[in-house]
């Protein structure tokens, strides 16, 4: 790789600072807290604001394959991949405004258990077993793989680099568990975003300002607006196939939600999920754009751009003077570790409550939690003897990631957004949907794989080769239809008690501060999709 970032003395002083800081912190946190209940630290004792909150969903969200993938999607693509961060600000209001009332209300520890809830204990074990191996196919396994570039960048082993990370993230969340998590996302939210700014300043300096950035990169570099025909991003995927992502990941998914059920009232919960919201415009500028840079600079012969992924590091490496290069790779590495932090958490949470808690209901309250940390420790083996598997994912990660998403997240969505809309929709209904839309997904993705044995033309050729976002919006509409036509042909189902009643009040003052910055971040996207069309 061109351009590794070779570090000094200094560089190498900064980050070790940074594990210092980040491990004095979780202990700090830790010892504060006092798990008697397992909620104390699944949950972090229910009691977070809406800072906390909403940095740790931003910085759970955004990690390694956010700063390297992102980067390098500027670089290959130009713009239009922010387009996934910029309907996640939308997608988030959804989760504020109207699914966390829902999931307060009900007082669930997790999604899984939601489902079973409002339809059957069916859908509640599939939610379960498609969450823990997503989990691993989409989160673990990609967060290790941009893990591995950013130690390249820094001339270090990889399997030593992804090791050191992998452990010294769970050992943090074994023991603190999710308020630890959460108290460290924030921390390395304030690292990742300073850290992506610097470059993102020394970059445009280094090129010659936006202007210039402007006349080397073609124009469509600057559109988020692609031609149906588009093969990556349509816009007619754009607009119906990546929200139903969205509601999946954001609305629906325990990595997510499990931080607004740690709020200690909706108020708090859904200004979390706004500030989040805010946040979700920075990747444009400080991840993106730095890859279309790298691009820029290469095409001037200011630096050997090996592929697209390597933008971020090669841009970094190009730009920042020793002492500086260190904050940058802390920045990495809190990406990376507040991601990896994030997925153990989550996932342990779904070990211990859809795995054991549900087989011996009467579980004393400290063995959950002894539960949980097992569990965690279980997922950081996982993740290094995963670390061999990672050499067979190639370039365009973030593209990657999603791809995968859209073969499991439409059945989902669909349950949930119709269970919560129609009561008439019922647990058969439900199951249909799910199972039907996982078959569906499944031989999508194995066509997809073999699809050069595929003869041109055909419905299965067609099938193996639609664009993804537009599949995630055919697969989504199939179950919604079938979710509904076998809801309507089988009995109506008794729907709990907790469905049926009006959700509460939010807490004083009444939330006309909530609406104003709602439709404030509405107004900045519709203008970034504007300037940028």
């Amino acid at each position: 790789m061109e351009n590794t970032l070779s570090l000094s003395l200094l560089d190498i002083v900064v980050i070790l600072l940074y594990f210092v800081f980040i491990f004095g912190l979780s202990l700090k946190v830790t010892n504060r807290g006092k798990f008697e209940k397992s909620e104390d630290y699944f949950l972090a004792g229910k009691n977070l604001g809406w800072f906390l909150i909403g940095a740790s969903i931003f910085a759970s969200n955004i990690g390694s394959e956010h700063l390297i993938g992102l980067a390098g999607s500027g670089a290959s693509s130009g713009v239009v991949v922010s387009q996934f961060e910029l309907l996640a600000c939308f997608i988030l209001l959804l989760l504020g405004w109207f699914f966390v009332p829902f999931y307060l209300r009900t007082s669930v520890t997790t999604m899984p258990e939601f489902l079973e809830l409002r339809f059957s204990k069916t859908a509640r074990n599939y939610l379960t077993f498609v969450s823990i191996v997503a989990y691993v196919l989409t989160k673990i396994s990609v967060t290790i793989y941009a893990g591995a570039v950013v130690f390249e960048a820094i001339g270090v082993s990889f399997w030593v680099g992804a090791i050191i990370v992998v452990v010294a993230t769970g050992i943090y969340t074994i023991f603190g568990g999710l308020r630890a998590v959460i108290y460290t996302d924030a921390a390395q939210m304030v690292v990742m975003i300073g850290g992506s700014i610097l470059v993102t300043i020394l970059g445009l300096s280094h090129l010659g300002g936006p202007s210039e950035l402007k006349q080397t990169l073609s124009p469509e570099f600057l559109s988020m607006w692609r031609t149906m025909s588009d093969p990556d991003f349509p816009w007619t995927g754009i607009l119906f196939g990546a929200p139903i992502l969205g509601v999946w990941y954001w609305c629906t998914d325990q990595y997510v939600v499990q931080r607004v059920l740690s709020a200690r009232n909706l108020t708090e919960a859904r200004r979390g999920t706004l500030f989040a919201g805010f946040l979700k415009i920075l990747p444009l500028f400080i991840f993106v754009i730095p890859g279309m840079i790298c691009l820029a600079l290469s095409k001037q012969g200011m630096v050997d751009l090996a592929k697209p992924d390597y933008a971020l590091p090669t841009l970094a490496a190009f730009v920042l003077p020793s002492g500086l290069r260190g904050i940058f790779i802390a920045g990495l590495l809190s990406a990376l570790m507040s991601s990896l932090s994030s997925v153990f958490n989550s996932c342990s949470t779904l070990i211990t409550y859809e795995v054991f808690k549900r087989r011996s209901p009467n579980t004393p309250e400290r063995k959950l939690i002894s539960i949980g940390r097992w569990s965690t420790v279980g997922l950081v083996v996982l993740g290094v003897l995963w670390i061999p598997m990672i050499g067979f994912i190639s370039g365009g990660i973030f593209k990657y990631i999603q791809s995968v998403q859209a073969y499991i997240s439409p059945p989902i969505a669909a349950v949930f957004l119709l269970g919560l809309l129609w009561r008439r929709i019922n647990s058969k209904g439900a199951v249909a949907a799910l199972y039907s839309g996982f078959v569906l997904g499944i031989a999508r993705l194995v066509l997809e794989i073999n699809k050069d044995s595929l003869t041109e033309g055909g419905t299965l050729y067609w099938f193996a080769h639609a664009n993804f976002l537009h599949f995630a919006a055919y697969l989504f509409a199939f179950s919604a239809i079938l979710m509904t036509v076998v809801s309507l042909i089988t009995p109506e189902q008794p729907i709990s008690e907790v469905f049926k009643k009006k959700g509460s009040k939010p807490s004083i003052p009444t939330p006309k501060l909530d609406i104003a910055l709602s439709v404030l971040l509405c107004l900045i996207v519709f203008f970034i999709w504007w300037y940028f069309s």
